[in-house]
């Protein structure tokens, strides 16, 4: 396969107590650092309770994004169609798009937390016939297609857009959890998906299962799904041991599960941790672990595993989350991106190589340093300075160098 994009997701996950403004802004200056560092994609939700998750429109969100970077690509991570007009989220990712000069992503979800469809009036059991009927709207009006249609929940009279997408095709996604909902819509319309159940040991032992769900719904729907367009949810926290790491991230990681897993969210089969210690330990260091507390070279070996597990996907995004302080969790991902990409995608291989080569082929060199040393005796004056001259004291390159000293003796 092509080499893997790397990306962060950010739902937010962020404590209650901290002013929102400033959160806001920190979330900003992170989207503006991981677009310095290479990163590919930068994705951010939609959530409208919960205290913890208040981004309320990622598509304002990420247009504010879009004047602060230049590259990387800005994915919604997700619109909760349910939620929405499909008429006026096609126009709001249009106008994403030509904000962003063609780097917007649509990603799409039916809606993650109940008590937001409660708060809208929307039965639960409704929410993915609506994504799948929206995305249906949504793909012909990107088509330039006018459209009159009607639901029980939407109308449309003979509607077009008035812009097309900046891009030529601006990229699908669907969120995928563990039911296979999400993979199912992927091959119905043959566009990626973004694996959130994937942060967890159980979801990330399905993947391979998951992605059957995508290829049966694709040969159903006669269309194609490609590994490339995958894209699985890790979390991890990267310092330079894992005794740091583990010291960095625990106190954060037994909040985030303990308040907001546990006590807001209540989730069934979770029990609160007692100590950091215990976080990181259950969480990290238990067989088949799907979160990363350690160095790059523990999340270089997750990642391995994930591509063993899954067939291979096409991009690993990260979770980003408080469990670190701000300063901790920005050096996290810049050792990821200094240390665990490149290990990854092969770009240091080469490095090695010629180091190896120069390591294992001394001898061949020999004559370079003949060749130095013959210039040298040819002028007296640096003939005469070999007697004071000693390793290290010359700026030649060590693999050219003589023994000045050995020469000298000889003279």
């Amino acid at each position: 396969m092509a080499r893997l994009k790397f990306g962060a997701f950010l739902a937010p996950h962020h404590p209650i107590g901290e002013h929102p403004m400033l959160q806001f802004r920190r979330d900003l200056d992170l989207v503006e650092q991981l677009d310095a560092l290479g990163y590919d994609e930068f994705w951010c939700g939609e959530h409208h309770s919960s205290g913890w998750e208040m981004i309320a429109s990622p598509e304002m969100f990420l247009a504010a994004a879009g004047e602060r970077t230049k590259r990387i690509k800005l994915g919604t991570g997700v619109i909760s169609l349910p939620y929405h007009h499909p008429f006026n989220v096609a126009q709001r990712m249009v106008q994403l798009d030509h904000m962003t000069g063609g780097r917007a992503i649509f990603g799409s979800g039916p809606g993650a937390l109940a008590s937001d469809a409660h708060t809208l009036g929307i039965d639960p059991m409704t929410q993915r016939d609506r994504q799948d009927e929206a995305i249906e709207v949504i793909r012909r009006l990107f088509n330039g297609e006018r459209v009159t249609a009607k639901s029980d929940w939407f109308t449309m009279n003979d509607a077009a857009l008035q812009l097309l997408p900046l891009q030529e095709e601006m990229p699908f996604v669907v969120a995928s959890q563990i039911s296979p909902s999400g993979m199912t819509l992927a091959g119905k319309y043959g566009i990626g998906i973004i694996s959130l159940g994937s942060m967890t040991t159980q979801g990330l032992m399905s993947l391979q299962q998951q992605w059957q769900f995508a290829e049966d719904a694709a040969s159903k729907h006669g269309t194609k799904v490609d590994r490339a367009d995958w894209r699985v949810l890790l979390t991890f926290h990267i310092a330079e041991s894992r005794e740091q790491a583990r010291k960095e991230a625990g106190a954060g990681l037994m909040r985030w599960h303990n308040e907001y897993n546990v006590g807001t969210l209540q989730r069934p089969g979770l029990e609160a941790f007692s100590s950091p210690d215990e976080a990181v330990d259950k969480t990290a260091f238990v067989e088949g672990a799907a979160s990363t507390i350690g160095t790059p070279d523990d999340l270089v070996k997750t990642i391995k595993n994930v591509m063993e597990v899954s067939g291979g996907v096409g991009a690993i995004i990260g979770f980003v989350h408080d469990w670190a302080n701000p300063e901790a969790t920005r050096r996290s991902w810049d050792m990821v991106a200094r240390y665990v990409v490149p290990e990854i995608n092969g770009y240091i291989d080469g490095l090695r190589r010629s180091q190896k080569f120069v390591i294992e082929n001394r001898a061949i060199f020999e004559r370079a340093g003949q060749a130095v040393m013959a210039k040298i005796m040819q002028n007296e004056k640096a003939a005469e300075a070999l007697k004071v001259t000693g390793p290290g004291r010359v700026a030649i390159p060590a693999v050219n160098a003589p023994d000045l000293q050995k020469e000298a003796a000889k003279r």
